[in-house]
């Protein structure tokens, strides 16, 4: 989420997408497998950095080995072909969309920092200073 200016100076809220050259590798239907899905490769990879049984399943319909591969349910699985790359081109301006991320993981915190716990004593032979518990 970020902010853009218009003409007058207003403020207006955007989310920017980075939607990158996907690849379509699979088509999941409702006769062959019960629901309607597509399989999406990204990001480019060596041939070194996949197992045999993953350049397998992308050789078969001749895709360049990709990094990550993720699953989504569609409605309509005839839209699709496998081979078709997916682009920013599919949306249009003020299209409302689904999308799904992942952050970083920041690690343990403590419980100061996440639940605003005050600290422990800092003298008298007290080893509980940031540490959880009473």
């Amino acid at each position: 989420m970020t902010q853009i200016f218009d003409e007058s100076g207003n403020i207006i809220p955007v989310t920017i997408l980075k939607v990158g050259p996907c690849v379509i590798t699979q088509i999941k239907t409702q006769l062959s497998d019960g629901y309607n899905s597509i399989q999406i490769g990204y990001g480019d990879v060596s041939n070194k950095k996949l197992t045999q049984p993953e350049l397998g399943h992308l050789k078969k319909f001749n895709i360049q080995p990709l990094k990550y591969l993720k699953e989504f349910r569609v409605n309509e699985s005839e839209d699709f072909e496998i081979g078709q790359i997916l682009n920013v081109d599919a949306f249009s301006t003020g299209q409302l969309v689904n999308i799904r991320g992942k952050s970083v993981g920041k690690g343990f915190s403590g419980l100061q920092k996440r639940y605003n716990f005050t600290r422990g004593p800092m003298t008298h032979g007290s080893k509980n200073h940031r540490a959880p518990g009473s």
